[in-house]
């Protein structure tokens, strides 16, 4: 094994070259078209390989991957991982995706550009032993993790020299190898000096990439790339940013902060900034949850306001039960639809206090649906509805101002006592009409 506290010395030196190996790990003292020790081609090859700290580690097709793993005679197929024909593709492998499948991409659409696809559900479970296993991984590197969701997250190893003896880069080709032959799955990494372009970075070399933006090169990398690589442009400011005459993040580059700033607001001092790569936001490993909801798409489209309402019941039960075994309270709640049309509607209301409970999520939900559909029947159908929480905090004394009012304080202990006993005998221990009526 090398000498890391010399070649720490030596690589901290921008104008050495130097590169290394992904696959046996070693350094070399410059840039070679494979690595002498091990003959892998797969080397890391950059000035500033020593010296950058920012990661983002993103799982490569990560609910496909993990059956894959568990099922070898996947390997070869191309698998999508959604919610049946009235769903939406919620990954799939790179096999895939050659054929122009695609993330949130209609399952309908998907199995007409590639029939022969493998179709499974998300394995909830599995996903969530695996996601543990290699936040374990990363924790175990620096406490400076973030989650962005299951299958990401962002790492500051600033500082981390000394306590592993290697830069972070040979540190984190090290985790991806581990995660490789611990959980059976593939990642790829982004490295860099902020947070915006380390998870640039992650998508340059997938699957199992390894891409590294430096300081010296930020501006004139991201100058040829398109608007769209900047958080926050979707297809419609895309297209409006591109109608006003910007099309790289080179032209927003060229342009003036304050014309910017006059033409799009916040947002045009925000393109100003991440166009030249200023990110100053720091891993915050202790993120809050923003929200959580429940949803689900029908098996066929749906007008009646009562089958709507009897569905938004059991969401409402379901995500009131998430909320309660994380002791959280909300105090927003969201209701979602989707039209037929793929055309989607949201509606909200801000309660006076935090709760948690499925009744007045229900009843909210309920009052913003009716907003919607004022009849028993809707003018559009419904593939989609959904009913959340946001503005989330932890329950406690904030949680808890509601309980002086005996109406609410009845309801919530009816609600604990309902989920004592299912927690005891089962979810369908208990029930009410609105449940039988969905189970027949």
């Amino acid at each position: 094994m090398a000498n890391f506290g010399n070649d720490l010395l030596t690589l901290s030196d921008q104008s050495q070259p130097a590169a290394l190996c992904r696959d046996c790990h070693s350094w070399l003292p410059a840039p070679t078209p494979v690595c002498p020790t091990c003959k892998s081609a797969r080397l890391l090859k950059h000035t500033e390989l020593a010296t950058l700290s920012m990661a983002h580690l993103d799982c490569d097709a990560f609910f496909a991957a993990l059956e894959k793993r568990d099922d070898p005679s996947l390997a070869d197929k191309p698998l999508i991982i959604g919610g049946g024909k009235r769903g939406v593709v919620s990954t799939c492998c790179y096999i895939a995706r050659t054929y122009g499948i695609r993330s949130a991409m209609p399952m309908f659409k998907a199995l007409q550009a590639c029939p022969h696809a493998v179709v499974m559900k998300p394995n909830g479970e599995k996903i969530r032993e695996a996601s543990r296993a290699i936040r374990a991984e990363m924790e175990a590197l620096t406490p400076l993790v973030q989650p962005l969701s299951s299958d990401e997250a962002f790492m500051d190893l600033s500082g981390t020299e000394k306590l592993h003896g290697t830069p972070p880069a040979l540190t984190l080709a090290k985790l991806a190898s581990r995660i490789e032959e611990n959980v059976g799955i593939t990642v790829s990494i982004g490295l860099s000096h902020n947070k915006f372009l380390a998870k640039l970075a992650s998508d340059f070399d997938k699957p199992r990439g390894f891409f590294i933006i430096g300081k010296a090169e930020t501006k004139s990398f991201l100058a040829k790339q398109p608007i769209s690589l900047i958080w926050g442009v979707g297809k419609s400011f895309g297209a409006k940013l591109a109608r006003d005459g910007y099309h790289t993040i080179g032209d927003l580059q060229a342009t003036d902060i304050k014309k910017l700033a006059d033409q799009y607001g916040e947002h045009g001092l925000r393109l100003a900034r991440l166009a030249r790569g200023e990110d100053h936001r720091p891993v915050n490993p202790s993120r809050e949850t923003k929200s959580l909801s429940s949803e689900t798409t029908f098996q066929s489209d749906i007008r009646a306001y009562k089958e709507l309402e009897d569905i938004l019941w059991q969401l409402s039960e379901k995500v009131s039960a998430r909320m309660k075994e994380k002791g959280f309270t909300g105090r927003v709640i969201t209701l979602k639809l989707k039209t037929s049309g793929f055309r989607s509607l949201t509606r909200r209301k801000t309660l006076e206090y935090p709760t948690n409970l499925a009744r007045v999520a229900f009843d909210t939900g309920r009052s913003l649906l009716r907003e919607v559909i004022p009849g028993d029947v809707s003018r559009e159908a419904y593939r989609l509805i959904g009913i959340g929480f946001s503005e989330i905090e932890v329950a406690g004394e904030t949680g808890q101002s509601y309980l002086f009012m005996d109406d609410l304080t009845r309801l919530s202990a009816r609600e604990h006592a309902v989920d004592s006993l299912r927690e005891k005998f089962g979810d369908s221990a208990i029930g009410t009409g609105r449940n039988l009526r969905q189970k027949k």
